[in-house]
């Protein structure tokens, strides 16, 4: 499930979640926009965003863009085709038996190749910079840890993992590993390696194959199971946010790379950013929400701006 880009589409009335730390000043000074949006991985506006950056800290709010090009796909972005399918509800998930078979029924088929892609060139250069001290830590709103795999230490999964799995019942937290094997088991013949990847991590069944899926349930109350994500819906839980607000607030600039910001759980600390006078830059494909705040955007794949700017800076 790339990118359950889950969360609230729009800012909630005084949600706990959402709610944002005192403003405050920085230190740092934005230079005047470069022309938006850009189409200059290299030049005047790739130049700009390195001064951008240099001899700043700062820190990356990531999503699915920095994912595409590890072969995860996207349910929006430049070049994405329209998908006959919506993205999973969270409280729908929650009281209804038969969405919760078909996605665990999808997941077992798109699990193997889900977690088996592997970080990009983008992934690599975030860690690279942040072992130089020059990227403080990353927000990202992607569940696929490839952060983690590139070697990201300081990393808010603000959406939560899909690499773990949790009851709705009793809390108890299972590795998404473990459950795949479970449901191997209990369903065997029904896997079906060509089955096509979808954004939520699962894979597209036709309905006649669904009918004949067992799910697993949880080993400690046998309640039923969900993976450890934010779904359309649902409200990222105080704590992370808290912990991103944090993670925000010791930037001197705050680099959005591979995201539209289409929903609020993300939208949310460009406009933090703002309040407090911290530049934004941005390095994404296609139109970005609140981009007219940037200070510079780069129009272009993460995977090849990223590494320049690693370059660039010092960490390449």
């Amino acid at each position: 499930m790339q990118r359950v880009e889950s969360a609230e589409p729009t800012p909630p009335a005084a949600a706990p979640s959402a709610t944002a730390p005192p403003a405050a000043t920085s230190s740092a000074t934005a230079p005047p926009a470069v022309g938006l949006p850009g189409t200059d991985p290299t030049g005047a506006r790739f130049e700009a965003l390195v001064e951008l950056l240099r001899g700043r800290r700062f820190v990356a709010l990531t999503g699915a863009g920095c994912s595409t090009e590890s072969g995860i796909p996207d349910y929006r972005g430049q070049g994405v085709p329209r998908r006959p399918r919506q993205p999973i509800q969270g409280p729908e998930f929650r009281r209804s038996p038969s969405l919760r078979r078909r996605y665990w029924a999808r997941a077992m088929e798109g699990w193997g190749r889900f977690q088996a892609a592997p970080p990009n060139a983008g992934h690599l250069s975030l860690a690279r910079l942040e072992a130089t001290g020059k990227l403080a830590g990353i927000v990202t709103q992607n569940v696929d840890r490839l952060h983690h795999a590139a070697g990201s230490r300081r990393v808010v999964e603000l959406h939560g993992a899909l690499a773990e799995v949790v009851c709705l019942g009793c809390g108890a937290l299972e590795p998404r590993s473990s459950v795949q094997a479970r449901l191997i088991a209990l369903n065997p013949g029904f896997h079906e390696p060509s089955a096509e990847m979808a954004p939520d991590g699962d894979a597209e069944l036709p309905a006649e194959r669904l009918e004949r899926f067992r799910q697993a349930d949880c080993l400690v109350c046998e309640g039923a199971l969900m993976p450890r994500v934010v779904f359309f819906g649902d409200n990222v839980p105080k704590a992370v946010v808290d912990d991103a607000f944090a993670l925000v607030d010791e930037a001197e600039v705050l680099l959005v790379a591979g995201s539209s910001l289409a929903v609020f759980s993300g939208y949310r600390f460009l406009l933090h950013a703002k309040k407090r006078g911290t530049p934004v830059a941005i390095v994404n494909l296609g139109p970005v929400r609140g981009e007219e705040h940037a200070a510079v955007k780069i129009e272009g794949p993460t995977g090849e701006v990223l590494p320049r700017l690693a370059e660039a800076l010092g960490a390449g």
